[in-house]
Formats: C-alpha cells, sequence, structure tokens
C-alpha cells in the first residue's frame, strides 16, 4: 500500500548563520551543496560499492549476491577494489601534500626558496633523531637539509620501510612486519593498489584490502606525519591559543580574504602579506578599515593554530561565505575545493584566485604560486582583494561567532601536563587507569551534505564527554565543535564528573583541537606515547579509545580509517556504508581484521549507536586491562578556576614559545 503521510523535510544543518546564509543563497537564486544534495539522486548499486568502472567491458552493475561482472569479477572482489581504490586516492592526496613541504623545507635548507627560516630547532632535532640523522654541533640548515633528503626518499622508497615507523609500538610493528603490511615507500604501495586492482589482476577480496592497509599506512605514518612534523619545523608547532570561529568573523569594513585548501605554503605568506605596513595603507587607501583574513577547512585549520587566524567555517560552508557579499577574495590550493565556488562566486563580487599548479578551475583567476618566492605571489592576491573591495553591493553577515581554543599539538599535550621540565603523559595514562576519564576518542572528518551539517558531530561529542571520554579532534569535525563552543574550558560544565576534575584541575576544554585533517598523525603519536608511558597495555590496540568519522565524505577519510585500523584502533564511520552491497568485505574489515590486525572498521549511520558502540569498546578494554571499573558517582565537580581564564587571553605557554 502506497504511503501517502507527507515526510517533514530533512534538516540542512544545525548552524544557525548557515541557515541564515542558504536562506539568501534561495532569494538570490544561487545553487549550493544544500540545494543540489537533494537534487542528485544516489545511484544505490554505485553507493553499495558494487558497481565496477574499472574497464570498458562495463560498467557493471552486480545486483545480486550471485551475480558476476563480464570478466567473472563478484560482489566482493568489485566492493574491495573500489574500497581500495579510495584509499590510494585518499592516500595520495595526503601524500602529495607532504612531499610538497618535504621539498619546501628542502629549499628552505639550501636557500633555493627565500623569506623562510627554521622556526622551531626543537622539533627539527627530535624528528632528526627519530630519522637517525646526526644533529650533535651541526649548523641548523645542514640538518635540516639531511631531514628534508630523507623524508623526500620516503616517497620514492623501493625497499625497506618507512623511516617513521619506528614511532609505533614494538608489538605493532611486528604485526605489521608478520602480515607484509610495513610500507616500503609512499609511492610505491599507492602505484602498487592501484595496479592491483586493475581489471585482471588481484581478484582476492582480503588480499586486495590487505594492500589497502598497507597504503593507508604509508600515508598515516609517512606521508601526513611527515606533513606535520615538516609543517611544524617551518611554520612552528602549534601551542594552545584563543580564537574565534563561524561566518559572523567577517568584516563590513575590511577587506576580507578567505582562504580555502590544505597547504600552509600559501595561507602562511598570505598571512605575512596581510601584515605588511605597505599592503594596510594601500587598503586604507581603498577606504577599507584593514583586512580580515578568515579560513575554510584544513587551511583554515593550520593559519588558526600557529596565527589565530579565524575558521569561518567547515567544509559546507565555502559556498556560504561567498553568499555573504562580503568576500573580496577567496583563495584556493587543492583538495575539498567545490568546482561550483567559480559559479557562485559569479553571482556576487567575489574573486576567486586558484594558485595550485594541480588544480585548476574553470571560471576562477589563475595566479599561481611562485614556490621559489611565495610572498610575491601573496602580495599580488592580496592586492587584487584589495581593488575588490569597493565592488560590494548587497551584503548579509550573520551575526554567529563563538570562542575556541586551538593548537592541541602533542607536543603541547606532554607540556600542558607536565610542564617544561618534566615532559610527560603520566597524569593523562594514570586519569584513565584510575577511571576519572573513562577512555579516549577521535572524532574527526568532514561535512557531508547527505547529513545534517555538524549534528552527528556534535551529539556524539556530547554524549562521549558527558560519560568522561575526553575527545580529540582534527579538520572539520574540530571546527564543527568550536562552532557550538566546546571547545572552550567552559564546556567541561556538560562534560561527566571525572572529566570535569581533570579538565578543571589541568584547564583544558573537553575536547582538544589537534589542526588539520593530516595533523591525524598526531593522534597516533599521542596513542603511541600513551604506550610507552606504561600502564595500558604494550599496543594500541589495548587502549581504550575509538576513532569515529561522523560525516565523512572523502577518499582522504578511508585512507585515514584505514590507517588507524592497521594500527590497532577500532573506527566507526557515519553517514553511509560503502561496501554494504558486499557482506564479505563488511566481514573482512570487521572480523578478519580484528583477529588479525586487533582493529576494525565499522559504518553505522546511527549516531546514537556509534555512541553505544564506542562505549561498549571502551568498557570492553577497560576490563581487559584489569582497570578500575568506571564509576561516574565516585568524582565530583570541584569547581576550581580553569587555566584558561574566560576573561583572560593569556594561556600557558612553554618557555620561550
Amino acid at each position: 500500500m502506497e504511503d501517502n503521510t507527507k515526510k517533514a523535510p530533512r534538516k540542512k544543518t544545525i548552524d544557525p548563520a548557515a541557515e541564515q546564509l542558504l536562506k539568501k543563497a534561495e532569494k538570490d537564486g544561487v545553487s549550493t551543496a544544500f540545494s543540489r544534495v537533494d537534487e542528485m539522486k544516489a545511484c544505490s548499486i554505485g553507493l553499495s560499492g558494487i558497481c565496477c568502472k574499472n574497464c570498458w567491458m562495463g560498467p557493471c552493475r552486480l545486483i545480486k549476491e550471485d551475480s558476476r561482472g563480464i570478466c567473472g569479477a563478484t560482489p566482493a572482489t568489485v566492493a574491495a577494489r573500489n574500497m581500495a581504490r579510495a584509499v590510494a586516492g585518499g592516500s595520495a592526496a595526503h601524500s602529495d601534500h607532504g612531499r610538497d613541504v618535504a621539498l619546501m623545507l628542502r629549499g628552505i635548507a639550501d636557500g633555493s626558496i627565500s623569506g623562510f627560516q627554521i622556526a622551531d630547532e626543537t622539533k627539527l632535532n627530535n624528528v632528526a633523531a627519530d630519522l637517525g640523522i646526526e644533529t650533535e654541533g651541526r649548523a641548523i640548515n645542514d640538518i635540516a637539509l639531511d631531514v628534508a633528503n630523507e623524508a623526500v626518499a620516503n616517497f620514492g622508497r623501493q625497499e625497506g620501510e618507512l623511516s617513521l615507523l619506528n614511532r609505533a609500538p614494538a608489538k605493532r610493528q611486528e604485526i605489521w612486519k608478520k602480515l607484509d603490511i610495513a610500507p616500503r615507500g609512499v609511492d610505491r604501495e599507492i602505484v602498487e593498489m592501484m595496479h592491483r586492482t586493475t581489471m585482471g589482476v588481484d581478484t582476492d577480496p582480503e588480499h586486495v584490502l590487505m594492500q589497502s592497509l598497507k597504503a593507508a599506512l604509508g600515508d598515516g605514518w609517512g606521508g601526513s606525519m611527515l606533513a606535520t612534523d615538516l609543517q611544524d619545523i617551518i611554520f612552528g608547532t602549534p601551542w594552545a591559543r584563543r580564537g574565534q570561529v563561524n561566518l559572523g568573523v567577517l568584516k563590513e569594513d575590511e577587506v576580507n580574504i578567505v582562504m580555502h585548501g590544505h597547504e600552509a605554503l600559501l595561507s602562511e605568506m598570505i598571512v605575512a602579506a596581510s601584515r605588511d605596513p605597505e599592503i594596510i595603507k594601500y587598503a586604507e587607501s581603498k577606504g577599507a578599515k584593514g583586512i580580515n583574513l578568515s579560513g575554510i577547512c584544513c587551511s583554515s585549520n593550520e593559519t588558526l593554530a600557529r596565527q589565530g587566524v579565524p575558521p569561518a567555517g567547515n567544509f559546507l560552508h565555502q559556498e556560504l561565505a561567498i553568499v555573504t557579499g562580503v568576500v573580496d577574495a577567496m583563495v584556493v590550493d587543492v583538495q575539498c575545493i567545490f568546482q561550483a565556488l567559480a559559479d557562485v562566486a559569479s553571482s556576487y563580487h567575489t574573486k576567486l584566485v586558484a594558485t595550485s599548479h594541480k588544480a585548476k578551475i574553470p571560471g576562477a583567476e589563475y595566479i599561481p604560486l611562485d614556490e621559489k618566492n611565495p610572498i610575491e605571489t601573496a602580495k599580488q592576491i592580496v592586492r587584487l582583494a584589495i581593488d575588490n573591495f569597493p565592488n560590494r553591493k548587497d551584503y548579509e553577515i550573520p551575526p554567529h561567532v563563538s570562542e575556541l581554543i586551538a593548537g592541541f599539538s602533542h607536543e603541547y599535550i606532554r607540556y600542558m601536563l607536565g610542564g617544561e621540565f618534566r615532559n610527560t603523559l603520566r597524569p593523562l595514562n594514570d586519569a584513565i587507569m584510575e577511571g576519572r576519564i573513562m577512555g579516549l576518542a577521535g572524532v574527526v572528518g568532514c561535512n557531508n551534505p547527505r547529513a545534517t551539517q555538524d549534528a552527528a558531530h556534535t551529539y556524539i561529542v556530547r554524549e562521549l564527554i558527558k560519560n568522561d571520554v575526553l575527545v580529540v579532534q582534527t579538520g572539520c569535525g574540530a571546527i564543527a565543535s568550536a562552532k557550538y563552543g566546546l571547545l572552550l574550558p567552559e564546556a567541561m560544565a556538560e562534560a561527566g564528573p571525572g572529566l570535569q576534575e581533570i579538565g578543571e584541575t589541568v584547564g583544558i576544554p573537553p575536547v582538544l583541537h589537534m589542526g588539520s585533517c593530516v595533523d591525524n598523525s598526531r593522534i597516533l603519536t599521542i596513542l603511541s606515547d600513551v604506550v610507552a608511558e606504561g600502564g595500558l597495555g604494550d599496543d594500541i590496540s589495548d587502549l581504550p579509545a575509538v576513532g569515529i568519522a561522523p560525516e565523512w565524505m572523502s577518499e582522504k577519510a578511508l585512507a585515514i580509517g584505514e590507517y588507524f585500523v592497521a594500527s590497532g584502533a577500532y573506527v566507526i564511520f557515519g553517514v553511509l556504508n560503502p561496501i554494504s552491497g558486499s557482506p564479505v568485505v563488511e566481514d573482512i574489515m570487521k572480523n578478519k581484521w580484528q583477529e588479525q590486525l586487533q582493529g576494525r572498521l565499522e559504518f553505522e549511520a546511527d549516531p546514537a549507536e556509534i555512541v553505544k558502540k564506542t562505549l561498549a569498546h571502551i568498557k570492553e578494554r577497560r576490563a581487559a586491562l584489569g582497570l578500575t571499573e568506571y564509576k561516574p558517582g565516585k568524582y565530583v565537580r570541584i569547581g576550581a578556576p580553569t587555566a584558561f581564564d574566560a576573561n583572560s587571553k593569556s594561556l600557558q605557554t612553554p618557555h620561550g614559545a
């Protein structure tokens, strides 16, 4: 019988700033991702992972478990290949980012790139030690050159292992060796993954997926980890700082430049150019009171953590920022950038500027970044924005702005817990062992317009901190929580009594912003350091910890998920299940991987179920470790003042930072 019940339209966002601008976009006749997703119906076969397009005998749509492609491929083979290719694509994106940073460090060290010096010598020496490079009595630039060359070598290495695998617990390294998934070189594993998934090569689903883990590990412990470390060396390691977030950070009377993408070189240079007295004077000559920078996605996370530049929003805000009518230039490089930005910009006065030689956008102005002298490119772009300032017409800036604290690098977390001279994670381990903190969760990843923007992120985070789970976040997930005040110490009011006690004593929010998407590698480092600190097992798989991507949409998210699984973590993805067409593949990723790796990957659309599964796993891990039973009534809120005074801009920082 036909159901004539009228269903309420799906809520597109929980962000009032986004809601306001969606109404403006509709009034202005401007299409956004929020409207296009309703027009674009997903193919159920493709959505479930069993449509094969790897050759031109097809495409082959395998709608039944006993279906076969023209070559004879089974649904399990097709689903495994599709997942593996997505992981290869995501690994390539993050790792290519890391390669560019390594080449930049080499240029700084040998003098071929101007305008930079090493910002964090301590981090340089620490990374050099991990790479087996001698530092005693050597000039900084000589050390940096050796670090850069070794980093570059990690991408093309054909034999042996990636250099930074040595940071993982010894037991985890043995598992990788036993399963033959320790990556040789970053590029090596991605290329092999693409080869194996070509028509007529690897057809065993388990074997295909094992190589996808190897490629993903090359990202997590290679490309992404190198990107994070080398960016810290060049631009400075983040330390906790206050900031603001959401579309209300845009200014009516200043030149607004929004930086969107992922590569820190461009955004750091635009920050430098915008502070040039000559450039500021030029802006004033056009009637502006100054130059206001903000960001979208991970460019925003990078400059927020190091320079205090406020995020205008996360992934689904990119078009809405332009819809305000006050963005004089949106400057983009690579990854997560809508092609539709050019169309949206054409409806307003905004200049869309593409800067990467890897990514041209039809309709955008193309100003390629001069990597040998990037400050001059940045000044050219800032002047273009200034020249556009007088061209504004109707505009509307939402009043919504939230405060936040970001910049929790793993170095800062150790300093925060132990000070400058007793740099340690001991208080964190003790708090988990005693049951004040029930466990740890990394809630990361994108927005997806097929889900209500920010709803799953914030629901899951709130439920976890209520249960005394300390949450760390990166990428657009961190920006989501920031918009609703969850990155402030005051948010401890929503936390359980044990987490409150720790948070108020140390002076931290219940949710720690650890950086951009490549900075998920910081989470790997923290987990490894927690194991090394002692008392919580001898591998990442022993820890009461879970990784969650509630609103994911990108191949990069799948790569991140797999490298955490391969590192021993339990990982849950929300929104949709890209392998639902193959129970065989689901079983491999959930059960077989648990048996082999003590880590597993599951897809669960219901945020309440994600919370339930997360808490169950954490309790199971605590029991396996023989820890004190978690009893939330055991602790009470002590009401101690936080180190992050709500009325003060000052923060705890290491000596000389």
